[in-house]
């Protein structure tokens, strides 16, 4: 308690934690560089554009070519200028008065913020439209019937019929996922509105612009004849691993689900199907008890487990410890970690990862936790790697206490986005009997569900909703199954952001407004987020060391987060002060659509927090902290937009907003 309050002490370090330069055009004092041009209404606010594909620099506007840039490149304005009926663009790099030449506006999207737009795998819901217009989206969302427009819109496209020119609809998400890592694309977000449902409840209706790194995606409003869609997923293969607690009491559920593991083997050796078991074992840690001989241990590597005797055979040795921990609650965290980072996925196309315990997890702040993520980390990393989390709770008598804690954290583990229900799975009493039904069940959902894709097919949207009733791990699998489905189906024919066009759509499924069907993300280079996670961190030891005020601590955090919707290159510079003190703090905030967890809390909002509520925000960032690293130290999550022989630290990727402050 004593830290926490030295956190909310003293401000003698806010002026150099975090800077955000302010351009000099705002004060027309010091003439210095030449600054770009200001965001019309804005003091210190840039403005700021991304290349189209293909786009190229001249050396004058109608002048001579020059180079061509990579798709996506962020650019400052430093003029405009009519020439030939075409508006021209003077641009830079950077903030810092170097200019490399002249571009046609048309091979530009403006990029007033960092937010971008990326689809959710569309099973559950039904596939985005975009609208030339916004009164016509906003006509159909406020109308009584707007779930039977949204489908007659649907069907006139997906009959492939001639679209008269009065269409209203210009473009419709792809019917497969499109994996961004591979078929990398944007949809930044150009104004933004609000329109109220029938039923008052509001959603929002968003402007973007599609950007691929292809001069020309796919056109979804005629869509390429694809005969035997679902063919393919007769090579699909599934992953599954158990992520199973042996400390001390878990010994008769450790050999229940052996004996379910080899049923599972016998059902997909007699269908002939594509499916492999792995486990990997936790305990707590061995620095404070050795006697637990590990933290973590790869048991099964599901590649390795051809059969079910190669995964029975490699289980030998797995019993519970005899070894008490240091306390009830487990290292599952660390256990996750090792399932996410240490299995080879190479070649599973559905991954799932199953969680077996009787106790909760240490929280990111205990000395003793190995990995300093929550549950909330661990399931965005989970996300990123495209597997699906489960969790088996048996609420045995011993861990009473913990129960209604480890409940929690482990729903909020398990919620998937656009599922019914969080995969989580409570055993009351640590029955036994219980248990192996949870691990029959899961056996038979993995068989069935590998079953059906043999016969290439995928359950539909009508039968899951029959299904949802139930929170049964089979039934759960069809759920899953489905978004794994469109996913793989996605990958194989390379599904590519519709192609280049400007429209309003609503980030919200039209018929069900609680699924969300665009989350938003925020685009950063590698430098930048290694550039965050520092401030972050400077941040937190400064308050630690008690030289930021409660007010100074919170104004450097939301600065950090308004520089980075706005323009993340300014985080981590020096010498400035802070936007709070500077007024400017609403200049960043204003005309916002979208806004992380920091910028929704106000300085008043935080002053009334109790010291536990503050502490609580400042384990979860430097939870965040460190996933940053794992993010960035991740290769497969970054995109060079030059092609090869880029700067490493100028790959992108677009971060989930969740993710950062």
């Amino acid at each position: 308690m004593t830290i926490v309050r030295r956190m909310v002490a003293a401000t003698a370090l806010a002026a150099t934690v975090l800077a955000l330069t302010i351009a000099p055009a705002a004060t027309q004092q010091n003439p210095g560089p030449r600054a770009p041009l200001l965001m019309e209404g804005k003091k210190t606010l840039f403005q700021r554009v991304l290349s189209r594909p293909e786009a190229k620099t001249f050396d004058k506007p109608g002048g001579s070519a020059g180079n061509v840039l990579p798709p996506m490149s962020a650019l400052y304005v430093y003029g405009r200028e009519m020439a030939g009926g075409t508006e021209w663009l003077e641009v830079g790099a950077g903030s810092d008065g170097k200019t490399m030449g002249w571009m046609r506006a048309e091979e530009t999207v403006p990029w007033r913020q960092t937010l971008t737009l990326a689809f959710t795998n569309p099973a559950g819901r039904e596939r985005a439209l975009f609208f030339r217009e916004r009164d016509k989206l906003q006509g159909m969302l406020e109308a009584n019937d707007r779930v039977e427009q949204a489908k007659k819109l649907r069907e006139r496209i997906i009959a492939g019929s001639n679209l008269p020119a009065d269409f209203p609809v210009i473009s419709i998400e792809p019917s497969t996922h499109i994996d961004i890592a591979k078929q990398f694309y944007l949809l930044p977000i150009l104004a933004a509105d609000e329109a109220y449902l029938s039923n008052n409840v509001k959603v929002r209706m968003l402007k973007v612009a599609s950007l691929t790194l292809q001069k020309e995606g796919d056109d979804p409003l005629k869509p390429k004849v694809r005969q035997n869609l679902y063919d393919s997923l007769k090579n699909f293969r599934l992953g599954v691993v158990f992520v199973v607690d042996t400390t001390t009491s878990m010994q008769p559920y450790l050999d229940r689900a052996k004996e379910a593991a080899r049923r599972f083997y016998e059902q997909v050796e007699r269908a002939g199907l594509k499916a492999s078991y792995g486990l990997v074992a936790f305990r707590s840690s061995t620095t404070v008890t050795p006697g637990l001989e590990y933290l973590t241990k790869v048991y099964v590597q599901p590649k390795d487990a051809v059969d079910g005797k190669t995964f029975l055979d490699r289980l030998k040795d797995l019993k519970a410890t005899t070894v008490s921990s240091h306390a009830f609650t487990e290292d599952s965290i660390a256990g996750l970690k090792a399932a996410i980072d240490e299995i080879d996925w190479t070649g599973f196309d559905g991954r799932v990862v199953i969680l077996i315990t009787d106790a909760g997890p240490l929280q990111s702040n205990d000395p003793t936790s190995s990995t300093g993520l929550d549950v909330n980390r661990i399931r965005e990393l989970a996300e990123v790697r495209k597997i699906h989390l489960m969790a088996v709770h048996l609420r045995t008598a011993p861990g009473k206490r913990d129960h209604e804690s480890a409940e929690h954290q482990y729903t909020d583990l398990t919620e998937g986005k656009n599922l019914p229900h969080a995969l989580y799975y409570p055993v009351e009493a640590g029955s036994l009997a219980e248990f192996s039904k949870n691990m029959e069940g899961i056996a038979e959902g993995a068989t069935q569900l590998m079953r059906m894709f043999a016969a290439g097919q995928v359950q539909q949207q009508q039968q899951q909703q029959q299904q949802q009733q139930s929170r049964k791990p089979q039934r759960d699998f069809q759920l899953i199954g489905h978004a794994m489905a469109l996913a793989y189906l996605g990958s194989q024919n390379q599904t590519q952001a519709p192609r280049m066009f400007e429209a309003w759509t609503t980030d919200r499924d039209i018929n069900t407004p609680t699924s969300t069907a665009l989350e938003v993300r925020v685009l950063l280079t590698k430098n930048q987020l290694s550039d965050l996670q520092q401030t972050i961190r400077r941040i937190i030891d400064a308050g630690k060391r008690g030289q930021l005020s409660p007010a100074g601590f919170f104004d450097e955090l939301r600065s950090a987060a308004a520089a980075m919707s706005r323009d993340p290159s300014r985080i981590g510079r020096r010498g400035t002060e802070k936007l709070g003190e500077l007024g400017l703090m609403g200049e960043y905030l204003d005309d916002l659509p979208y806004r992380s967890k920091i910028m929704g809390i106000d300085q008043i909002t935080w002053s009334t927090w109790s010291i536990a509520e503050q502490q609580a925000l400042i384990n979860e960032l430097e939870a965040k902290a460190r996933l940053y690293e794992r993010f960035h130290n991740d290769s497969a999550l970054w995109v060079q937009l030059g092609g090869p022989g880029g700067n490493p630290g100028d790959a992108v990727y677009p971060i989930p907003l969740d993710a950062l402050p």
